[in-house]
């Protein structure tokens, strides 16, 4: 008879060598701490095999005492000392994300990231339980799905078996969403010259394209700067923000126009900002009116001569005061940075 249970007690511990010899990296056990030291634990998971959990590999080691039995996941296979390495935090993880796992229901949000792919979709875990992502379902943003592994998205549950512990998520169908619910938001606010900020998105011989607020606007090359320029990218450049001001607004096509430059004081603007009203400065005669003159002082600011400030002769023309070309000193009588307009006032044909 006690050759009978030695055999059957020598049977059963080559039976737990043999399922140690299984242990994969990833695998999930329970088991107890047999020894603490200052570097780390000796955890056992059961039989003779010991396992090391690495003080790091525990957040609230300091408070785990010899006989805590808890949860870990095998990290690697064997250290230094032969022993299989765990960890803690990683199994407290899994099963935190295997609750959260549990709380989805259909039309849930979640956030997870692709793990890997196959011909059908994406794959991921959480926890337990395996996210699959159709091909139909990925997101838009991207036509490789091998872009999407290793990146979080927020997707939508759209299958969940919890027997199986398998979820279905659609990364495309929350993104229409988020779009739909950003397109409203953005129609319900948008006005003609409001500012707005938005990233460049792509430059083209002729504007670029703005998103702002995830809707597409358009910048043309002559709203961009005061300055002749060849090339947009002279100025913006792709995936840097600005701020622009809103210059139309079409509705009916879904087409917003913006500006850059409009957000800036032109160079007529600056000059007319340096005129002081009563002063006198010297400038040229540059076009003639049937009511007066344009003249353009030597700072660049231009304005108008009216026939009426040229003479105090009534029933003259304009031409018969001043030639085009021909140097004058004019006084600003006015001026009106909001419209950039500046009258003036012959006071000396030079």
């Amino acid at each position: 008879m006690s050759d009978r249970i030695v055999k059957d007690e020598k049977f059963d511990l080559e039976a737990i060598e043999k399922t140690f010899a299984f242990y994969k990296k990833g695998q999930m056990f329970d088991g107890v701490v047999v020894i603490k030291r200052e570097d780390g634990a000796i955890f056992n998971i059961g039989g003779k095999n010991d396992a090391f959990l690495p003080r790091e590999e525990a957040e609230d080691f300091d408070n785990i005492l010899i006989g805590d039995r808890f949860k870990v996941v095998i990290t690697k296979s064997k250290n230094e000392e032969g022993l299989i390495e765990v960890s803690k935090d990683l199994a407290d993880n899994q099963i935190l994300q295997s609750q959260n796992a549990t709380r989805l229901k259909l039309g849930s949000t979640f956030s997870f990231v692709p793990s890997g792919y196959d011909e059908n979709g994406l794959v991921s875990k959480m926890g337990e339980y395996q996210i699959f992502v159709p091909n139909s379902e990925v997101s838009v943003k991207f036509h490789d799905k091998r872009k999407c592994v290793g990146k979080q998205f927020d997707g939508v549950v759209t299958e969940i078996n919890k027997d199986e512990k398998k979820i279905i998520a659609s990364i495309k169908l929350l993104e229409e969403q988020i779009q739909k619910t950003n397109e409203e938001l953005f129609w319900n606010s948008i006005f003609i010259n409001k500012i707005v900020k938005g990233k460049i998105k792509k430059i083209l011989p002729y504007g670029a394209f703005v998103e702002v607020g995830g809707i597409d606007c358009f910048l043309h090359i002559s709203n961009i700067s005061y300055n002749n320029i060849s090339s947009p990218d002279e100025v913006i450049k792709v995936g840097k923000e600005y701020n622009f001001k809103v210059i139309e607004v079409d509705r009916t096509n879904k087409k917003v126009a913006l500006s850059l430059k409009a957000l800036a004081d032109s160079p007529k603007l600056t000059a007319i900002k340096q005129l002081e009203v009563g002063q006198i400065y010297s400038g040229v005669v540059v076009k003639l009116l049937k009511f007066g003159a344009i003249v353009v002082l030597e700072n660049g600011a231009s304005g108008l001569l009216h026939i009426k400030n040229a003479t105090e002769e009534n029933n003259r023309q304009i031409y018969e005061i001043v030639k085009l070309d021909q140097k004058v000193k004019v006084q600003v009588l006015d001026k009106d940075e909001q419209e950039e307009k500046v009258s003036f006032k012959l006071i000396e044909i030079l």
